[in-house]
């Protein structure tokens, strides 16, 4: 009975081996259409791509635009994901439910929304001229486009990390003397700094990826998903492929990069705990 037992244990693993297969043909499924992109754009008219003026503006608008919405996202979005968090309140989960509408509905909505509230013909309209913070083909416009539709990753990685965070190690450390504020700080946030990274990074990658909200906003300064819709609109795929190619494998350096990062940060802390 028990090399029995040891022969199913050093067997192979049927479950693991089924959904190794079944996973792996949704891997192609998001692989292939990226290498193709990258293979078909051609190494040389890729690095072309990187050197043309109007293509590193688009890139630069892009990604500023990201990370002043992530900021943003991270100033507002913490302190409602701890109250979700740690706060039982009437109306809790419309709330909740309320932060994962910019996900679902269509971008295109979102761009609309916005400019019924900030557009010059807004109910905001008015007040943001002046003081020169206009909605439309404005860097502003974008940087609250790409914020609505990704401020909900910070909201809800954070919101997730701070349930994990046991409320006791709070109460330890307001006992000490500390405030509830000192110890979000010296407690819940340092515990949670995996949940609020993994969500300031998707946030980032979010909002550099937005087209929908953003060009309904503004179509000037140039995003690098409005450019390159702008090309393949005019000139089809033989400019517009390229510049997408050249964005593919930007994206997935940063994101290897920013996983091996979190990869290195979660071994020493662990090594130094």
């Amino acid at each position: 009975m028990r090399d029995r037992v040891v022969r199913r244990r050093r067997g192979p693993d049927l479950l693991l081996v089924m959904f190794s297969i079944i996973g792996a043909v949704l891997l192609v499924f998001i692989v292939l259409p990226l290498a193709a992109t990258v293979l078909l754009g051609g190494p040389g008219d890729i690095f072309g791509a990187f050197t043309e003026p109007e293509v590193r503006s688009a890139i630069g608008t892009s990604f500023a635009a990201a990370l002043i919405a992530t900021a943003l996202s991270l100033v507002f979005g913490i302190p409602l994901a701890y109250v979700l968090a740690r706060v039982d309140f009437p109306g809790k989960g419309v709330v909740q439910s309320i932060m994962d509408v910019p996900i679902v509905i269509p971008h295109t909505i979102s761009g609309i929304a916005l400019l019924v509230v900030f557009g010059r013909m807004g109910v905001l309209g008015e007040g943001l001229d002046a003081v020169g913070l206009s909605l439309e083909d404005h860097l502003f416009g974008i940087v609250l486009a790409m914020m609505f539709v990704s401020a909900p990753f910070v909201v809800n990685h954070a919101r997730e990390g701070f349930e994990a965070v046991d409320v006791r190690l709070e109460d330890v450390a307001r006992s000490l003397g500390a405030t509830r504020f000192e110890a979000f700080l010296t407690v819940t946030m340092p515990l949670s700094k995996s949940s609020l990274v993994t969500g300031a990074t998707m946030a980032w990658a979010r909002a550099v990826s937005e087209f929908g909200a953003v060009v309904i906003i503004a179509t000037f300064p140039k995003t690098i998903p409005t450019l390159i819709y702008e090309k393949n609109l005019h000139t089809g795929l033989s400019e517009s492929m390229p510049l997408a190619a050249a964005l593919v494998l930007l994206c997935v350096g940063l994101f290897i990069l920013f996983r091996s990062v979190i990869a290195f940060w979660k071994r020493r802390t662990e090594g130094a705990a």
